[in-house]
């Protein structure tokens, strides 16, 4: 049975990182994930990669099974799990090509499922999960976060796929916030709610709209600052990855997100 003990949920092609890859497809109650899990080497750890948005990119941000790509991970032993992302800046100093590691977010997102205990039966069928109120104070892992190459910062996740308004930036700059996204929620809480430790690693690809003069964001300079700055945030992710503490030695607040419920269900 293939076993992985930290998850990449990342960008297409970020499986190129791993050595030895197999490519192995995950079922869930919550249906497929965005699509097969690679499982490799990186940093001599053993690490379950899927791509956030499918290999080929056709999966927007509002309808990406976040749910299926959490617990399909968890299934195949993963316990810690890094989100590296692409995000926009929304104070000047946070510049294209910064590297950011959040500590707080906001949600405004709209459609999206963001909880397996909402008493609602399983989709593929099963027992009917109970509702469990989680503790999300500070949604992500302290551990991961302790190697930051920029500390702290709040990201406010929006439904996309289109980018913000002028208003919106501004509205959400003058509210101290720091990068704004469109996957970040509800990536962060699912986690919580398996009980997996969840980092974020956000790449500055522009300064968002509100925040700079001229014709606003646009997916091609996004891309084309990402792809300049991927090789930065490998060098990143291989270091976060090679200085997590192994698996069985967690005791952060990740791991007491049950603390006194009862689930309902059997987790993977």
């Amino acid at each position: 049975m293939v076993n992985a003990e930290i998850g990449v949920i990342g960008g297409s092609g970020f499986y190129s990182f791993l050595e030895d890859v197999s490519e192995i497809e995950v079922d869930t109650p919550y249906g497929r994930p965005s699509d097969s899990l690679f499982v490799g080497e990186l940093a001599g750890r053993q690490v379950a990669f899927v791509p956030r948005h499918g290999r080929d990119h056709k999966v927007p941000p509002h309808k990406i099974n976040y749910r299926a790509n959490l617990w399909a991970l968890r299934s195949v032993g993963v316990r810690q799990v890094f989100g590296p992302c692409a995000v926009g800046g929304l104070r000047p100093e946070y510049g294209p090509g910064t590297l950011l590691v959040p500590d707080q977010l906001v949600d405004r997102t709209k459609s999206r499922a963001q909880t397996y205990f909402d008493g609602e039966p399983l989709p593929g069928g099963g027992p009917v999960p109970n509702v469990v109120h989680t503790t999300f104070a500070d949604p992500y892992c302290p551990v991961g976060r302790d190697w930051e190459p920029v500390d702290g910062g709040t990201m406010v996740v929006i439904e996309g796929p289109r980018f913000s308004t002028r208003a919106e930036s501004r509205w959400h700059a003058a509210a101290g916030w720091s990068v704004v996204g469109m996957t970040g929620h509800p990536e962060a809480v699912l986690a919580r709610e398996l009980g997996l430790c969840y980092t974020s690693i956000a790449l500055v690809t522009d300064l968002d709209a509100g925040a700079e003069t001229g014709e606003g964001v646009s997916h091609t300079e996004v891309l084309r600052v990402f792809g300049e700055n991927v090789g930065r945030l490998r060098e990143v992710l291989f270091d976060a990855v090679a200085a997590l503490p192994v698996t069985e030695s967690r005791d952060c607040l990740c791991t007491h997100a049950h603390d006194g419920w009862d689930l309902g269900i059997e987790l993977p």
